[in-house]
């Protein structure tokens, strides 16, 4: 007989409603991970890639090289060399105490000067912690493997000739953009343009270059007017002679007067543009562009000027200045240091008679006077282009009255600039055309402006020549060999309470060679005070030194020299090599 099999007992409901509830859950976890994987590899596929490149891809910034600043002759006077810095960023630099101690020792930090670096940057997103560093202490850096570190490749300006130029060239900051001078003029050439780069970097900070993002310009070059021999003859002989006056300081601006060029421009006291510590305002404006003085008989030439172009005076005129002084008002006496009595205008220039300035000045139309002076470049800056140049003073002519006049005319009442002083006497030797000066090399000839007739200027240079011989103020700048024509000039300084007693500023400005100008310099010592102040005597020998290296350098062949002689002959040779 078959065995009877027994029927299973009904499962309960509520085990159905538990197993269907777990079948459920099961069901819309597994869709919810679908969407959600539907939502990551499609959705959001871009966004998270990005987010995951971005733990790993940088963009860095590739530095432009900035422009090589050289002499007329392409003699390096500014270039910049590769330097590192090392960068700290906030979120991934977390070091231990071992690793702070590597890295102060790396970047040659003691610990008090390390600590306060650290300190002083706590909880900013990104800083610094070294800048322009040598590029082997910045691998010695990055080799120790700490997170959170960037090395960044910049470039340092240096400057070869140091403080010979640097009145003149100015320097850059430690982000390698111009200051002062002529990095800060011509900054926009000389800097270029940055670039950018992608990169996939490491936890260690190591770097891999992906992709160009945008291409480096580099800086254009400059080739300035100057001569780096003549910068540095000028430079040694100012140097000398504030030294040797203790002077409070001194400028020199040499210009070829056919171009415009500025030849050279140096300054005392100077300063090591490689050393920043020495950055001190006062050592760092370019007096010869930017400071001011009262010119003294330097100016007297130009009154000069004034006179012949007008027609009532001419080179064989005589001024009566008897009987050494001259009345102005009840109040105002110019006088002179002998009675000259009735003396040509050769006399005048010779002595520096202030007399005879004045007398000459006053029978001038105010308009005619200001008219010469300002053609000539006073009252308006060089066209150098300098940063700072300052214009100088010379105020309208309807304000003027006879003292004021007679004032101006042995330098006093209007202030120029070493630069703007040099200008006027290299328009002289220009024979009448006033050119720009220019502190970039000129190729070929300069147009310029005719503000005197040729022949104003050609009697006005002969008559200077007077001034360089036994009877006149200037016998120091004598070269030997070449016609030189200038003019002494000692001006009391002006203080705060009016014109200071024993204080002077002892100026020369002159033209070479007198046949065929070819240089004009000023050369400007403030406030000597060894007992000799006095421009033949102190600044004069200056232009004697300084023209006469450069025109041997140069090759300029004399022309005071008698036909025949050795002299001749050597003179000769130079101009044809």
């Amino acid at each position: 007989m078959r065995p009877v099999r027994a029927t299973p007992a009904p499962r309960p409901v509520s085990f159905r409603l538990r197993l269907g509830f777990a079948f459920a859950l099961l069901a819309l976890a597994g869709g919810g991970l679908v969407v959600r994987a539907v939502q990551l590899q499609l959705v959001q596929h871009t966004f998270l890639e990005q987010k995951g490149l971005d733990k790993f891809q940088v963009m860095e910034r590739v530095a432009a090289h900035r422009g090589t600043i050289s002499d007329r002759n392409g003699e390096p006077l500014a270039v910049s060399t590769p330097v590192d810095s090392v960068r700290v960023i906030g979120k991934d630099f977390d070091p231990s105490t071992e690793e702070l101690q590597h890295l102060a020792r790396a970047l040659q930090l003691d610990a008090r000067e390390f600590g306060q670096r650290m300190r002083g940057n706590e909880g900013r997103p990104a800083w610094y912690l070294a800048r322009s560093i040598e590029p082997a202490t910045a691998r010695l850096v990055d080799s120790l493997g700490i997170a959170g570190l960037e090395i960044q490749h910049d470039y340092k300006r240096y400057y070869p000739a140091a403080e010979v130029t640097e009145h003149l060239l100015g320097f850059t900051n430690v982000d390698d953009e111009g200051q002062e001078g002529v990095e800060l003029g011509w900054d926009s050439a000389l800097a270029g343009e940055d670039g950018a780069k992608r990169v996939i970097q490491s936890r260690k900070g190591e770097h891999v270059d992906v992709e160009s993002l945008k291409p480096v310009v580099p800086g254009q070059g400059l080739r300035l007017s100057i001569d780096q021999r003549l910068q540095y003859l000028a430079y040694r002989e100012l140097k000398q002679a504030v030294a040797d006056n203790h002077a409070r300081a001194g400028s020199l601006v040499m210009i070829d007067v056919n171009t415009g060029e500025v030849l050279a421009m140096v300054n005392q006291p100077a300063f090591n543009p490689n050393d920043r510590r020495q950055l001190e305002s006062d050592l760092v404006r370019n007096r010869a562009a930017t400071d001011l003085f009262e010119p003294g008989s330097s100016i007297k030439p130009f009154f000069v000027a004034a006179g012949i172009a007008s027609g009532r005076f001419n080179a064989n005129s005589v001024i009566d200045t008897g009987p050494g002084y001259v009345k102005i008002n009840a109040k105002t006496t110019f006088t002179d240091e002998h009675n000259l009595g009735a003396v040509p205008l050769s006399v005048i220039l010779a002595k520096s008679s202030n007399v005879g300035m004045a007398k000459l000045a006053l029978a001038l139309e105010p308009r005619r006077i200001w008219d010469s002076l300002n053609g000539l470049g006073f009252g308006q800056v060089s066209g150098s282009g300098f940063p700072g140049e300052s214009a100088g003073i010379l105020r309208p002519y309807r304000h003027w009255r006879d003292v004021d006049i007679a004032t101006m005319s042995h330098g006093y009442g209007l202030s120029v600039t070493t630069l703007q002083l040099a200008q006027a006497y290299a328009t002289l030797g220009a024979l009448g055309v006033r050119r720009p000066a220019s502190l970039v090399r000129v190729d070929g000839p300069v147009a310029g402006e005719r503000v005197l007739d040729a022949g104003t200027c050609t009697a006005l240079l002969h008559l200077l020549e007077s001034v360089i011989t036994a009877d006149g103020t200037g016998l120091l700048a004598r070269i030997p060999g070449y016609h030189v024509a200038g003019k002494t000039g000692t001006a009391r300084k002006n203080g705060e309470e009016g014109y200071e007693l024993g204080h002077y500023i002892a100026v020369f400005g002159g033209v070479v060679p007198v046949t065929q100008p070819r240089f004009a310099m000023v050369v400007v010592i403030d406030d000597p005070s060894t007992g000799k102040y006095h421009g033949g005597d102190v600044s004069a020998p200056v232009f004697a030194a300084v023209m006469g290296g450069a025109l041997r350098l140069m090759g300029v062949p004399p022309d005071d020299v008698p036909a025949g002689s050795d002299a001749l002959r050597l003179g000769t040779q130079v101009a044809a090599r």
